[in-house]
This record gives structure tokens, sequence and C-alpha cells, in this order.
């Protein structure tokens, strides 16, 4: 199988044009990088600039004051080292070896006003493009979810910023592969800006046709992941790919350090999907019934890392 990623122009997409190409990656890939959406570089450095000086130089207490106590809801700032997405995908025990700023359309906690206003304008841009990439995929599909496209994706979508800084001998390739675990999105399209290593080394991998391949930034392009809830609105016409952020070995960890500007489009917290289908599709769900929330969903996960962290 081929195991190159293509890239789409969202202008040509919205005109129509390379629609079976479009719909054989949704079913087959699930990820593919996109070109001509509104967001820039520009919007990028400002939002990634803010964010990397206070992971650097805020105190103790100021990280504090922007860190939340409730992991269901991911606002503000979380430490190196303080998420594990190995317990929550059932797939280990080790840590995510980055930290984080997160924020949403509410609830939301900043350092100060310009981290406000500057990370604002970023999570609109964000938000829009991801509108944008949902709007081509439901078209492609034929899928019109109940209520109607725009209604659906008018929703509680979640914008995370990952610094990976360089990793300890003790997390390097030969001691832990993984700089973060396999997983899938649970969204209907996640966005993602990310920075190159200085060093060349390729951190992000998605998998392709039973094997994982390089997704390396690229200044002129997004990368776009379907997500589950992309694989369950449309009845199975969409993949969901598994991804994870790989270690360096140790001869590479100098210069190794990258960020990530994850913008997840998740539906409202009652999007109500069938379990047999997710279970059918090979998601990794403990739900029972017929149907389930998509809060169901994400509160069970949160549900089995507390037992795995207690027990």
């Amino acid at each position: 199988m081929d195991t190159t990623v293509p890239t789409f122009s969202l202008t040509e997409l919205q005109e129509g044009l390379r629609q079976d190409e479009f719909r054989s990656c949704l079913a087959d890939l699930g990820v593919f990088y996109l070109t001509d959406s509104v967001l820039s570089e520009a919007d990028q450095k400002s939002a990634k600039d803010v964010a990397v000086d206070f992971f650097e130089h805020g105190t103790d207490e100021e990280k504090r004051a922007v860190t939340s106590t409730v992991p269901t809801i991911r606002r503000g700032f979380t430490g190196l080292e303080s998420e594990s997405t190995a317990q929550i995908t059932n797939t280990g025990t080790y840590s995510d070896y980055s930290m984080c700023y997160s924020m949403g359309t509410s609830d939301n906690v900043f350092p100060t006003a310009d981290f406000e206003r500057i990370w604002t304008h970023y999570f609109d841009r964000m938000y829009e493009a991801t509108r944008d990439v949902a709007r081509q995929v439901l078209r492609a599909t034929g899928t019109e979810p109940a209520g109607g496209t725009e209604a659906f994706i008018d929703c509680e979508p979640l914008l995370r910023f990952r610094y990976f800084p360089e990793v300890p001998e003790d997390r390097s390739a030969e001691e832990q592969p993984l700089r973060m675990a396999p997983h899938y999105d649970l969204s209907t399209v996640t966005i993602i800006q990310q920075t190159p290593c200085a060093n060349g080394f390729v951190s992000l991998q998605c998998e392709v046709g039973g094997t994982f391949v390089d997704l390396p930034a690229r200044p002129d392009a997004v990368l776009v992941f379907c997500g589950a809830i992309a694989t369950l609105v449309t009845g199975g016409q969409v993949k969901a790919p598994r991804h994870h952020v790989a270690a360096p070995g140790r001869d590479q960890i100098a210069g190794s350090s990258r960020t990530s500007s994850v913008f997840f489009l998740r539906p409202d917290a009652d999007f109500t999907f069938s379990v047999p289908l997710a279970k059918e599709c090979g998601f990794d769900i403990s739900l029972e019934g017929e149907t389930a929330t998509f809060q169901d969903w994400i509160g069970g996960n949160y549900v089995n890392i507390r037992r795995k962290s207690e027990a």
C-alpha cells in the first residue's frame, strides 16, 4: 500500500474538485495535509511565542493559578509529564513527555491579558479552519448530521498547545520509544500546526497501511486528522487513524524539541452515537447499551485513568 500522505487544497475541495481522491483518503487513511486554509504562520508564531515564554519563565505560583484540578476540564496549564495518553488508551503507564496549555469557548484561564488577546485570536482562526475542513468531510461523504451541518460544527472545540522539550536519556527511544502513546482523536476533525525539530528529527507519526510513517512539519500546509466522531457520524465512511509522538534516540536528543498546536473540533456533550458501531469500528469503548453521548465517552476515559492512578 502507498504510504504517502496526500495534500489537498481547501479551495479545490470547496469547488468540488478531486472528490473521488478525497473520499478515498477519508476512507483509507483519515489523514492529509491541507493548503489554502485561513491559518498563517504568523498566527501560530504569536500564540507559540507567548505560551513558550510562559512555560519557560512563569513562576510556580503563576502556573498553579492557571492549572485546573479537574481532569475532565482541559483548561490552562498542564505541567511536564502530568498526563498519560498511554493510561487513557490502555497501552501502557508512561507519561506524555510534554507540557500543555489549553482553551475552549468558555471557562478559560489566562496568565495575562496579552496572552488572552493573542490566544483568543488564534483560537478563532483555528475554529474557522476546522469548521471549513469538517464541512468538506461531511459533504464528500454525503452526511447531514441531525440538526444540520452548521449546528453540528458550531460545537465545543478544544485548543491544546503542546511543548515537547528535549527528552532526558531515560526517555530516549532506546529506553521509552514514545513521547506520547498511539491514539486516535475523539473529534470530528483535528487540525495541527507544528514546528519542526531543529535537528531534523520527525517526531509525529501516523499509522498508514499497517506501519507508522513520518508526518513532518510543512510551512505551507496544516495537518488534518479525522477523528472517531467523523467515523461515527458518517456511519463508518471515515477512518480515524492512530498516531503517536516518537522519542529521539540518544544521538538525536540535542535539537529535538518541538511544539504542536492541536485544535480538536469536538461535538457538543449531548452528541449521541451508536455504541455497537463504535465497537465495530474498533474504538476502545467500555460503554454498554445501544446509544451513548459524547460526554459519556469522555467521562468514561477519565474514570478509567483515575482508577488506574489509585490502584
